[in-house]
């Protein structure tokens, strides 16, 4: 069997072997509905509050503001058809650069009567958090701006924008589906009133995620029913998926700066060697305020597809964009909110480093990469006389 190594840990990651011990007795053995008035019942309930103040702890939060969800698309298409419809104002602003789920629940949103308006990035992919400042409008509901960046991984500086938009009265909104797990989160510090994160990045199952909800903040539920989490999210919980998240949440926890600095070493390896054996190749996003599992590279004169087909045929798993949109033939978002051409942005491709990726992984992707990117040029219509 040919090599296989997984470099788009961005996109989901494997469930880590403890995270489905935690997970199996409550497949088939303590199976209650948490809603129910019975000792089947109870059993699964004080599991999922147990679950809850993990997650809670983990972003020095209250229990009481922590919900669970399916996804982290569902959080964030609550965070913001849920205080638009809450609130007085019809103003909502969002980074260009935010993950499609946003982008489209604002366009969703647009049709309803609201004004959805974006902030512009760099070069990098940073906000300016004067730009925040300055299109921040009376009639401003709510400001959405990314932890990290899924394509770049660039850091934004929520901190500061949060400061801005706790000043104006204004909710704030960070989708951390990439950061949560990688680097610490502090949403009290980080003058956050929501935030999303997601299991499926973290080495946790699919169809659990939470939507971190400040203490006051006035919200419409997206789902009506049973009343489940304090009635904001009504559907009967998923147990089994809901301890993965928080085993995978403990984890992370327990591993973060050790994982946080071995990962940063392997990608600086991949980027220094990438971007001086590979002529006519560039980094796209922030070198230093980045997240410690990404590397986003842009080749001139040959396509992301290309390198991405020829790559998987030597068992490399790579990305070209966002898994969610990888399959649209238009460039990405992302990298045209950067600056770059439509010929850039299809030169581009995404690894993601994650739990399992190894010294020998990257070698051998270094191996191959600059001799797969040789072949494609030699053959490329779009190479240009040097």
């Amino acid at each position: 069997m040919k090599k296989r190594i997984y470099f788009d840990y961005a996109a989901t990651t494997p469930v880590d072997p403890r995270v489905i011990k935690a997970m199996e007795p409550f497949f088939n053995k303590k199976f209650g509905n948490s809603s129910s008035l019975h000792s089947f019942g109870f059993e699964t309930k004080e599991v999922l509050e147990n679950s809850r103040k993990i997650i809670a702890d983990a972003i020095n939060a209250k229990t009481t503001e922590v919900f669970f969800t399916g996804s982290a698309t569902e959080s964030n298409n609550m965070a913001l058809k849920g205080v638009a419809f809450a609130n007085k104002g019809k103003h909502i602003l969002v980074s260009s650069i935010e993950h499609d789920c946003v982008l489209n629940s604002g366009e969703w949103l647009k049709k309803q009567g609201f004004e959805v308006e974006k902030i512009s990035v760099d070069k990098y992919g940073l906000v300016n958090p004067e730009e925040v400042e300055k299109k921040i409008r009376k009639d401003t509901v709510l400001v959405s701006v990314m932890h990290a960046n899924n394509e770049v991984g660039t850091i934004e500086p929520i901190k500061e924008i949060g400061s801005i938009c706790r000043k104006k009265g204004v909710y704030f909104h960070t989708d951390a589906a990439q950061s949560f797990g990688k680097i610490p989160i502090d949403v009290k510090k980080m003058n956050v009133d929501l935030m999303t994160a997601s299991s499926q990045k973290i080495y946790g199952p699919k169809g659990a995620a939470m939507l971190f909800i400040r203490e006051g903040v006035k919200i419409d539920p997206l789902l009506h029913g049973g009343g489940q989490e304090q009635g904001m999210r009504s559907s009967t919980v998923n147990i089994p998926a809901i301890v993965g998240f928080s085993k995978a949440t403990e984890i992370c926890l327990l591993e973060m700066k050790k994982e946080e600095e071995r990962l940063t070493n392997l990608r600086n390896k991949i980027i220094n060697t990438i971007l001086k054996e590979v002529p006519n190749s560039y980094l796209n996003g922030h070198l230093k305020k980045r997240i410690p599992n990404n590397v986003n590279i842009r080749f001139s004169f040959v396509e992301g597809e290309s390198i991405l087909f020829s790559l998987d045929s030597l068992g490399i798993a790579i990305s070209t964009a966002s898994a969610c949109s990888s399959p649209k033939l238009e460039p990405s978002h992302v990298l045209i909110a950067l600056g770059l051409k439509h010929e850039e942005a299809h030169g581009s491709i995404r690894l993601s480093l994650g739990r399992w990726t190894t010294s020998e992984d990257v070698d051998y992707l270094l191996k191959v990469l600059p001799e797969v990117i040789k072949k494609l040029r030699s053959i490329s219509p779009y190479k240009k006389d040097e």
